[in-house]
């Protein structure tokens, strides 16, 4: 520390070029902190006790590839099962293809298992009663202003209408908020009613996109999956049954490998800021060559001078790394916050910061060592004379 003098002036010896460097340290760093946290969001799942009593049953190659109608009966009458409801995939857009609605087609009790979801009783027999009737989350109102009353036109990117129109006319009857604990963006769904999608569309094929099983006890969740899946064994729609955040997660999936490919993006930015940071610690040394022997002519060893160029490579990895990582925790809640929920990144965490530090102080020591190497085997003479 004694030091710290000497390294700070010679760290800013060409202050536009180590800020320009700052500059690529502290966005390498701001998008670690990010996309760990879409890496720790995808790979963490929902740890909510809410849904732990609830399955999802859906094809077993694909979760595009509809289910038979005629499961849910089957299904309803394994022990151990309390309710089954059904959706599927509607896919609506308002006015603009750019207003994604996530929408489903329902069945009509959907809602009863789903107890996290609160709807008003009068809205409740509203939509029961209502053939285009919808409900929606409150945060979805509150994004374009609807209101129960409100007639909405939503384009499905999927399913025309028997008449060849892709427009399909809604009436909003009810709008709901979420318990305490609920599913990320459950606060954000257009719940249709699935008898008057499958009626209408022109693919109609009284099939379901998943079943929602509620069990009575949560601890059968394993052999009550088993018996529900043996149903469709060795036939054309073979199901597959798994936790509700398992299900989730194959959504996911189908970007791809989220940690594979955080990782490739993150190697490729590491490696191109070894480059850049090599270079400049070889630059800044090379520029100091003089100095540097005669720190060795009033008495430095070449073990301080070795350490000195070391410190100065770390510390200029950790300023950057600090600063970037520091941005990241302040930007993830308000990249949450601003995609009204559908997006939950959680804020840079003990594991994402410990790993950042080691990252920064293994690229610094990576990136001074040569540097380093040279100036403590620095020849006075040669260096004083110019050689």
């Amino acid at each position: 520390m004694k030091y710290l003098h000497l390294i700070w002036a010679a760290l800013f010896r060409r202050k536009a070029r180590t800020f320009l460097t700052l500059v690529s340290i502290v966005t390498a760093f701001l998008l670690f902190g990010m996309l760990d946290s879409v890496r720790t969001a995808f790979d963490s799942g929902s740890k909510s006790i809410v849904g732990v009593d609830r399955l999802v049953t859906s094809s077993r190659y694909s979760i595009i590839q509809p289910v038979p109608l005629s499961l849910q009966t089957r299904i309803a009458a394994i022990p151990g099962v309390r309710d089954v409801a059904w959706a599927n995939w509607f896919g609506g857009m308002y006015q603009d293809p750019k207003n994604f609605v996530f929408s489903y087609a329902v069945s009509t009790n959907y809602l009863d298992v789903y107890p996290e979801i609160h709807l008003p009783p009068a809205q409740r027999k509203a939509f029961d009663d209502t053939r285009t009737g919808v409900v929606i989350g409150a945060t979805l109102a509150k994004k374009y202003g609807w209101k129960v009353g409100d007639k909405i036109p939503l384009q499905s990117t999927i399913f025309p209408r028997k008449n060849g129109d892709k427009t399909w006319p809604f009436d909003i009857v009810g709008i709901f908020t979420v318990g305490k604990g609920a599913a990320n963006g459950l606060d954000q769904l257009f719940l249709l009613h699935w008898k008057y999608f499958d009626e209408s569309n022109a693919y109609a094929s009284h099939s379901v996109g998943w079943y929602i099983d509620r069990l009575q006890d949560p601890a059968q969740a394993d052999r009550v999956a088993r018996a529900i899946d043996a149903l469709s064994a060795n036939s054309d729609h073979e199901t597959r049954t798994q936790t509700e955040q398992a299900f989730g997660a194959s959504f996911a999936k189908q970007l791809g490998d989220i940690g594979l490919i955080v990782s490739a993006i993150m190697g490729a930015v590491f490696f191109t800021l070894i480059l850049l940071t090599g270079n400049t610690m070889a630059q800044a040394v090379r520029e100091r060559t003089s100095e540097l022997a005669v720190l060795k002519t009033i008495g430095f060893s070449s073990r301080s001078v070795l350490s000195m160029v070391l410190a100065e490579s770390v510390l200029l990895l950790v300023l950057g790394g600090v600063i970037g990582l520091g941005l990241a925790a302040l930007l993830a809640p308000g990249v949450s916050k601003g995609s009204g929920g559908m997006v939950n990144l959680p804020s840079v965490g003990a594991s994402s910061w410990a790993l950042g530090v080691g990252l920064m102080l293994l690229i610094g020591l990576l990136v001074g060592l040569l540097p380093a190497w040279r100036a403590m085997r620095l020849n006075i003479v040669d260096a004083l004379a110019g050689r």
